[in-house]
Order: C-alpha cells, then structure tokens, then sequence
C-alpha cells in the first residue's frame, strides 16, 4: 500500500510500506538500530563532498538505505549549497515505519522543497529484486537505480537475532560464509546501486576488517569499490551502543575485475594513557592530528592518533590493518627473528559449547539428590586465567562439566547414557530444556550432547589456554586434563611430542614484546584496552628458532617459573623472562602502548 503524505502546497514526500523482514525479537536488537550521532554525521558528510564529482548538470541522485530518523541526509543535504540543492533527488529506505515517519517530518521541515522519496522498504530485498530482474538497466541498455552519493550506517544484527532461516537466506543471496552481520549484505549491496564514479560514506563496525566472517567481505570491498580511506574509530564511545566503529570512504567503479593499484588510506584513533603531545575538543577533530600524535580531549580521555596505509598482507581477504613507516620498519625487524608461527605448532580451537550451560555446567554437583553423575570432568574457564599456570580456585567454587562424549574406533560420538544410570537421571529431568536446541536435534545430533565438544582424546594431553578478551595477554599451560570452556582458546602440538613448542610459546605468548607485536601487526582493540586474542590474531604469533641456545633457555626459564607459580620468586624470573624475549627477536626491551 502506498500513501501519499501532501503538506499543505508543496511537493508532496511518497512513504510507501511493505512487510518488515526480521521477527520482531527487541526493536534495537531485532532491527539493529544504532542512531548516528550529530558529529559523525558531519564527519562523514564532509568527507563525502570533499572528494564527490558530481554531474555538471540533472538530477544528483542521493540514497541512505537505512535511513533511521534521517539525522543522515539532514546532514548531508545541508552540506550541499543552494544551487546543488535544487537538483538534489532523494532516496531513503527504512523497514521500520516509525522511523520513517520521523525521517519525514524531519527532512520536510529542514528542506520543504526538495524532491524526497521515504519508503518503508527493507534495503536488501530491494537490491535483490533488482538482480532477479535485471533493473539494474532500461531497455537501451542505460543504467537505472545508480547512485551518486550514498551515505549510510547500516543495522547491525548478529546472526543470532536474525534467525537461522533468515540468515541462511541473506547469505546465500549475497556469497557470504559462516557468523555474519547484517551490515555485511548491505556493504555488497550499497556496491550495486552506487554509479561508477559516485561516492559512498559508510558507517560499519570494524569487526568485518579483522575476523573470519569478514573475509568474503573484505573481498567484495576490494574488488567492488574504489576504496579511498578508511577511519578506525576504535574505543571512541562515539555510539551508546556497544559498537566500535570505522568509516569507509569508497567510489564505485566499472570494472569489478581490477583491484586497487595505489595505497588506500587507513587512520586509527584508540584510547591510550600515554600523555598527550596536543589538544582537541573532540574525537573526530582529534583525527586532524599528526600520525602517532597523543591527543588530550576535553572530556579528560587520551587518544593516539594513527595514519597510514590499509595493509592485508598481500592477500585479498586478508586482516585489515593499518601500517606505518615505523611499524614496517619493526615488523620487519621481528620477521627476520622469526622461525614460525603459532599456527605451525597446531590448530588453535575455542572450547566446548553446551548452549545449555545451566544443565551441563555446576559446581555442587556433590549436592544433588540423585547422587553425583558420572561423565563429569573438570572445566577451564576464564576464571582460572593467571599467567603460565592456572589458578587453582578450590574444589567449592570449581566447576564440573558434565561431558556425554568419548572416543570410539569411528571417532567421535555421544555416550550410551544407559551405561550411565545417573547421568541419565540427571539429563533425562532437563529433557524438555535440552531438545528445545532444535538446531541440534536437525543435525543429526542426540538430544544431550554438547552442541560443540570438540576431540574427547585430546583433554588429556598437554595445551596452551587462554581467554578470548583481554587487555593483557594470558596463557597458561594446562597439564591435568581439563575440558576447556567456549570463553576460551586452546592449543595443542600436532604431533603430540614436541611439547617444548607450546613451552616456548608460553613465554612469547606472556611477554610484554607480544603486546607490542600485537599493537602493531593488528592493534584492534575494544573498550578499555582490551584485547582481542582470537584465532586469526594468535596463530600469527611469532615463534624464535626454538633449537636455538637462546630458546633452549627461554623453554627452561618458563617450565621454573610455570613450577613456581605462585610464588614470590617469579617476578624477577618474569622479569628476566620478558627481556630474553626481546632480544631474541632482535629488538631492545621496551614498552609500547598505541
């Protein structure tokens, strides 16, 4: 249904509606909605018409394809002097009514004479129905639906909130694998509605620079866009969501088989404690800084500022990450230092994942009526984390996982729970809870298993654990079989006999030179400083030539000081611990904090 909105005598705003697409779960989760603040929109704006080439004569066709309250275009279209003004066409979308409701009164009031469409129209559909038909072109062969400037932020919505049908049918459409957010779809698609030469400015969490999902994404940007800069607003609280935001600043092209040939400009701003060289009122003015400036701003907060070039290591999927003069130069140093990586040792894997952690995960299981169940093993959690040895929290507060797996001559497989009369008790009174994980049940699984349980075989042998987020490293070598728990990472030696590897890991992993190394080759941070240690980060970790005298030493040093732990004689061994690091990869012992 389409209706007609006319405001006295002037030109009328179209808000046409359709059926939202996502169930309707909380309205901000459900729908992602993550309002821009005033500032960023000017930010983006500006960096909009600073580099668009406009057409010297018609229409400037304009589109926000999720267009929120309109707090966007507002921005932009003020941007615009009177004379551009008059040629300006809008477009913007929206699948929620409310906000498009908002939008027009909005945008009516700041500009009663523009030509402005509003639709309550779900973005994605949109572009989809355009490929189903073909409108992307008229009859001649002349392109219809482009853009010259789209300016966006777009919903972001986990795979979670969505659904697994309706995610499963987002990525399908748009080649995308594994966990993606909803942004992703909309990054590819603002990619076919923008002209050849038309400029995008898009706001997006910088989660698709750095993580696994985000590789077919980072591809498409790539190769469908012109990208001409990027801005890791990193920590910056610019939104009150819990979001950490980048720009990106990107022309579309014609010719999708031709990657960039020249540098794309990359900035970082993260918060830092370092004292600050300069002054700015805010974030965004901060950026106008020198590379490597640490700036003060008026609420008190320091931020070190970064310029440079977008580096991914060659591989057009690869991490984002932005580089430097000076961090080549000391990357370049610890390469030469390098023997491996921790990805050469083994696969780094996250632990187990009941979906059920109520049912399967207790620490008074001695308590229950039924008696103690068999299957129960000792858990790992981030609780435990303590640098190079865990702490050991007691048996009243440790927790037990209740683990209905084991190894058979075919592998993996749940248990016969009638060989286990008390587990079997115990999991049949949470029947009902358990087989509510349908996913689980239409893949094949039996209802009390963990969803995921990784090798049952492999607890036992020696591994490397520790906790996904962190703004210190910490690793620590488990040596007594526990199950480690799906807030945490773990690595084990392929071949199971060369373990001083994952001694010599331990060291590196724990060194101040790993949180320098860290900072430079990725220096994705999240609120407060914390780190991210997750795959992708950790089996790039560089590892010295562990046959070495030097390594033999260092693998020594961290078994005595593992032994010691805890103790009031591992600090001046850390200590020592910590400056051989360096030296071995060729650098002298420093601190940096980006």
């Amino acid at each position: 249904m389409t209706v007609s909105i006319i405001f006295g005598c002037q030109p009328m705003l179209n808000i046409v509606t359709s059926v939202p697409r996502y169930s309707d779960v909380d309205r901000q989760k459900a729908d992602g909605v993550t309002y821009t603040p005033m500032s960023l929109s000017q930010f983006v704006s500006e960096k909009i018409l600073q580099v668009a080439d406009l057409p010297k004569s018609g229409k400037i066709r304009v589109l926000d394809p999720a267009c929120g309250d309109g707090a966007l275009l507002d921005v932009l279209i003020q941007s615009f002097s009177l004379t551009l003004r008059e040629r300006v066409e809008v477009v913007g979308y929206d699948k929620n009514s409310e906000a498009i409701q908002r939008a027009s009164r909005r945008l009516f009031k700041s500009f009663p004479n523009l030509d402005i469409r509003l639709e309550r129209k779900d973005f994605l559909d949109h572009v989809l129905t355009l490929q189903n038909n073909d409108n992307l072109f008229s009859a001649d062969g002349v392109e219809q639906e482009r853009y010259h400037l789209v300016i966006a932020n777009p919903p972001y919505v986990r795979t979670q909130i969505m659904g697994k049908q309706q995610a499963q049918q987002i990525a399908k459409s748009f080649d995308l694998t594994g966990r993606i957010d909803l942004y992703y779809p909309f990054l590819l698609g603002i990619s076919q509605i923008l002209a050849a030469n038309g400029v995008a400015g898009i706001i997006t969490s910088n989660r698709f620079m750095t993580t696994k999902s985000g590789q077919a994404v980072r591809r498409a940007m790539l190769s469908r866009f012109n990208i001409l800069h990027v801005w890791d607003l990193g920590d910056t609280k610019l939104f009150n969501a819990a979001v950490l935001p980048a720009v990106l600043l990107v022309r579309g092209k014609s010719d999708l088989r031709r990657f960039p040939a020249k540098e794309i400009s990359f900035s970082s701003i993260y918060q830092t404690s370092d004292v600050a060289e300069g002054k700015a009122t805010n974030v965004l003015s901060a950026l106008k800084m020198d590379n490597s400036a640490v700036i003060a701003i008026a609420d008190g907060r320091h931020f070190r500022v970064r310029h440079g070039v977008l580096d991914n290591g060659g591989d057009i999927e690869g991490v984002w990450r932005i580089a430097t003069q000076a961090t080549d130069q000391w990357l370049t140093i610890v390469n030469a230092h390098t023997w491996g990586t921790f990805q050469q040792i083994g696969k780094i894997r996250v632990g187990v994942k009941s979906t059920a952690d109520k049912i399967f995960i207790r620490s008074d299981w001695n308590n229950l009526s039924g008696g103690r169940p068999e299957l129960l093993r000792p858990l790992i959690t981030r609780k435990c984390a303590r640098r190079f040895k865990a702490i050991d929290s007691g048996e009243k507060n440790s927790k037990e996982i209740l683990y209905p797996h084991e190894v058979t001559e075919n592998g993996r497989a749940a248990v016969d729970l009638k060989r286990y009369p008390k587990a079997e008790s115990y999991l049949k009174k949470h029947r009902e809870a358990l087989e509510a994980r349908t996913y689980l049940i239409e893949a094949g699984r039996q209802w009390y298993e963990l969803w995921v349980p990784q090798n049952p075989a492999a607890w036992s042998l020696p591994k490397l654990v520790f906790p996904d987020i962190s703004d210190k490293p910490v690793f620590w070598l488990d040596m007594d079989g526990g199950v480690v728990n799906g807030e945490c990472y773990w690595l084990q030696c392929n071949n199971g006999i060369d373990q001083d590897l994952l001694w010599l890991a331990l060291a590196v992993a724990n060194s101040t030179f790993i949180e320098a190394f860290y900072d430079h080759r990725f220096n994705n941070k999240l609120y407060a400083g914390r780190r991210r240690f997750i795959t992708q980060y950790v089996e790039l970790f560089p590892l010295p030539n562990p046959k070495s005298e030097a390594s033999v030493e260092i693998i020594a040093l961290a078994k005595e000081i593992h032994a010691k732990t805890p103790s009031a004689e591992i600090g001046q061994l850390i200590a020592d611990l910590d400056a051989r690091i360096w030296r071995i990869f060729g650098l002298p012992a420093e601190k940096i904090s980006w």
